[in-house]
């Protein structure tokens, strides 16, 4: 067992040596366990077959799909919908307020639904009266916000990284968040199986 002394007899580049040695000794990357690999086969499986249906799908319904419509429960869908919005504001106030990483996932659901929010909002008020309300809402309140949402996510993720990356011990540039692998800070070396 080495001592404390020992220990601070090192330099700092040898404590982060040793730091990042007994890091790797530990440090198993859990998509590769057997288990893992087969989920994540079946995952990108049926993530590339809901492309596969969605594209012919997505024409036939531009297709079918009449020009006007008249829907039942017009107003429990959109106070439905800021419901879950004001949801998903509250949930992401709260988890930045207790500094929780679901914060991140806060954000991009938070920073989703506004963007589906305007989206909705024009499309359906168009040809409409409320046509330009809805372009000047979207484009000074929900879209801008949206951003906002999706730039804080990225930021925690980057900042948590970064955080990770100097615990270790690891000296140079912090990788870009595209070369981080899932459960592993070091840099992503290929996109096997």
């Amino acid at each position: 067992m080495v001592s404390v002394e020992e220990l601070q007899k090192l330099s700092a580049e040898e404590r982060a040596e040793l730091l990042r040695a007994l890091i790797a000794l530990s440090d198993e990357d859990p998509l590769e366990q057997p288990r893992y690999r087969r989920r994540r086969g079946l995952v990108l499986v049926f993530l590339v077959a809901c492309c596969a249906w969605l594209i012919p799908w997505t024409v036939v319904l531009g297709f079918t799909l009449p020009q006007h419509y008249k829907a039942g429960q017009w107003a429990a869908a959109w106070i439905g919908f800021d419901v879950a919005l004001t949801a998903a504001f509250a949930f992401t106030a709260f988890a930045v307020w207790r500094r929780l990483q679901i914060a991140i996932v806060g954000q991009i659901v938070t920073g989703t639904l506004l963007v589906c929010d305007a989206w909705f909002d024009v499309m359906l008020s168009w040809g409409s009266g409320e046509l330009v309300v809805s372009v000047v809402t979207a484009l000074l309140g929900e879209l801008p916000l949206a951003v906002l949402m999706f730039m804080g996510a990225r930021a925690l993720v980057l900042t948590t990284v970064r955080a990770l990356w100097v615990r270790e011990g690891r000296v140079g540039p912090v990788p870009r968040l595209r070369e981080v692998r899932l459960f592993t800070i070091g840099r992503s070396v290929g996109g096997g199986f």
